[in-house]
């Protein structure tokens, strides 16, 4: 698998930590869910399922988006993902989303798990430009929507941080986990 994400040009900490491990350890024991995202990405895994894991990996911090558009784009990327709207219908909801990121980006604090699941709810670039806007738009949403939590703690904000990338993580088994076996096991 080393070789695989040296070929992909993965980040060195993810080259480090799979080390000589094999692709089924990896895809099995990978606690972040932006690592898999992005290795979704690289592998081109439609966009479907791609669209499905960033929709519930920015739905993780559903909780913390104020504005209705953002919330409106995390369950359009996942009706997408499940096949109920269309691309335009995706797309559509994605230049909404677009317009709240704007109008929120001032409130520039946010909270490690809303970064955390933001991060890996947008960091892979999906297949179709309408599935990776609506995920995208949603999680920069998510991620400036924590001002309140700017005060947290930093061993707080650590392992909220850590507890997020591994919910994202197993969000990205469950929907993208038969893809990536089967183009990294194959």
């Amino acid at each position: 698998m080393k070789e695989l994400l040296l070929k992909l040009k993965a980040c060195k900490e993810a080259v480090e930590w799979a080390g000589n491990k094999t692709a089924k350890e990896v895809i099995d024991t990978c606690h972040r869910g932006d690592w898999l995202l992005w290795l979704a990405d690289k592998l081109k895994v439609d966009d479907r399922p791609l669209a499905l894991a960033k929709g519930h990996c920015a739905n993780t911090v559903r909780h913390l988006m104020k504005d209705k558009r953002s919330i409106k784009a995390v369950d359009a990327a996942i009706a997408y993902g499940n096949g109920e709207i269309s691309k335009k219908e995706l797309k559509d909801s994605s230049y909404a989303s677009y317009a709240a990121y704007a109008a929120s980006a001032d409130s520039y604090a946010a909270a490690a798990s809303a970064y955390a699941a933001s991060y890996a709810a947008s960091y892979a670039a999906a297949a179709s430009y309408a599935a990776d806007a609506a995920a995208d738009a949603a999680s920069y949403a998510a991620s400036y929507a924590a001002d309140d939590s700017y005060a947290a703690s930093a061993a707080s904000a650590a392992a909220s941080r850590k507890s997020n990338q591994l919910e994202t993580a197993d969000i990205c088994r469950k929907y993208l986990g038969k893809y990536l076996y089967k183009n990294c096991i194959s």
